[in-house]
């Protein structure tokens, strides 16, 4: 049985993993950088080790740091939560080998889903479909253009290591495929160490919907449901919501089967989310794999009933799924904005700093989870995100509504946040009747002036 789970992460989801063990009445271990000692799941785990400087490289992405932590506190599991390591393939095996129990995928499962070229082959032998493009890394730009001009203009080119938008581009025809494949292939060396490439038909004006998936190690695979991630800056989601406006009950069923089928074929355990893209015509394509809990699993949580993180340690501690597709129901709907230290006013320039006053809304159905408070600081050194606000209703109106109203109470100065822009997109018409796609966001910052969210 775990007894004692070291957390390899901080912020909010540190803290999340820190209340689910409090809960179960497991131990904790809060493992931190020097920038975040008076971070909340420092103050809130059983024990805390600082692991390194403030950099993540010299502390959160210190596999060796962390593994050391954990012999010294005699832990059973680590928790990668997501980012930072958590779907490091090594990292899995080093903590397999040093008999520590990774809460997540095994490690095959990651490198196999971690390589999108990989990926794609293996749900097509599950019979999932895929966006059209290359059969796997392209190395030549000459190869790479047949391909474009046989798959149809406009093409996106990705890193097969990708992720948030990194090593992503998009070609409308020859003469800028030169130049976007080149930068794709630089942003890729840089970001991941991996300049490999791979190309797909660039599907305009899409829904970003995800399947949210958990797998024991007893052979159960099922599906919680989707959250329609289709509200995005430059690739980054910024609103999640589930149930999808866009989906019928007869899509939401063949995409659910599609979503456990491509699981099955990569022998998945854990909690997981199968990637969409949906063209308008409700045709749909699997992207990816996150072989992780999602910064978003909150939704979810909040329409099924279903606590994932528990179940993330159930599922590692080896027990069964005790429910079955049939038992989980999607009878509301949920919300959630990220809240990021950011200048919307200012093309989204960060803001770190130290928060003056900080109050959160509260209320029926308003969750919020956030490791800020009054008096922290903000560290320039790690990602923008400072909380998520989940608003939770019976209809989508009624959830659109709570989120405007909380949206408004939700007070944090001393910095800038993106919590104006947020309640801007709850009263735009166009989010509203629920037509949101990938583009939305850019077209709705261009119909909007900066001093709004100021």
């Amino acid at each position: 049985m775990i007894q004692k789970i070291l957390i390899a992460n901080r912020g909010e989801i540190a803290l999340r993993i820190v209340r689910a063990c409090r809960e179960m009445g497991i131990k904790t271990l809060a493992v931190y950088s020097e920038a975040d000692v008076q971070s909340l799941h420092v103050q809130l785990a059983d024990e805390a080790i600082c692991i390194g400087g403030p950099r993540s490289a010299d502390s959160y992405l210190r596999a060796d740091r962390i593994i050391s932590a954990a012999e010294i506190a005699d832990v059973d599991a680590i928790h990668p939560g997501y980012g930072f390591l958590s779907e490091n393939a090594k990292f899995a095996e080093q903590c397999e080998s040093c008999n520590i129990k990774f809460i997540g995928p095994k490690s095959k499962s990651i490198k196999m889903m971690g390589d999108k070229a990989v990926a794609k082959e293996t749900v097509r032998k599950a019979k999932v479909i895929t966006v059209p493009g290359s059969d796997g890394p392209v190395d030549s730009e000459i190869e790479a253009v047949k391909i474009a001009r046989k798959v149809g203009y406009p093409v996106i080119i990705k890193a097969v290591a990708g992720g948030g938008g990194r090593g992503m581009r998009i070609a409308h025809n020859d003469v800028s495929f030169a130049k976007e494949f080149h930068v794709a292939r630089n942003e890729a060396e840089k970001a991941f160490g991996d300049g490999r490439v791979y190309l797909e038909k660039y599907i305009e004006r899409p829904r970003h919907i995800e399947f949210q998936i958990l797998a024991d190690s007893h052979g159960k695979v099922l599906h919680l449901g989707e959250r329609d991630c289709s509200v995005q800056r430059r690739h980054q989601k910024l609103i999640e919501e589930s149930p999808s406006p866009f989906l019928t009950p007869d899509l939401r069923k063949k995409m659910g089967k599609a979503a456990v089928r491509a699981a099955e074929a990569a022998e998945y355990e854990n909690a997981g989310t199968i990637e969409f893209i949906v063209d308008p015509k409700g045709n749909y394509y699997f992207i990816e794999m996150n072989t992780r809990i999602q910064v978003e699993h909150p939704v979810t949580e909040e329409v099924t009933g279903v606590d994932l993180i528990k179940q993330q340690i159930h599922i590692a501690n080896g027990d069964k799924l005790e429910f079955d597709q049939s038992d989980i129901k999607f009878e509301k709907h949920a919300i959630e904005c990220r809240i990021n230290a950011e200048d919307p006013a200012r093309n989204f320039a960060p803001s770190p700093g130290t928060i003056g006053l900080y109050y959160a809304p509260g209320g029926h159905g308003v969750r919020v989870d956030s490791h800020a408070y009054s008096g922290y600081v903000i560290p320039p050194y790690y990602d923008s995100m400072i909380g998520k606000l989940i608003c939770v209703g019976d209809t989508r109106k009624e959830a659109l509504e709570r989120a405007y109203r909380a949206l408004s109470e939700y007070l944090i100065r001393g910095i800038k946040t993106t919590i104006p822009l947020h309640r801007a997109i709850m009263a735009d018409p166009l989010f509203i009747e629920g037509k949101a796609t990938t583009a939305y966001m850019e077209e709705f910052l261009s119909r909007t002036t900066p001093d709004l969210f100021s």
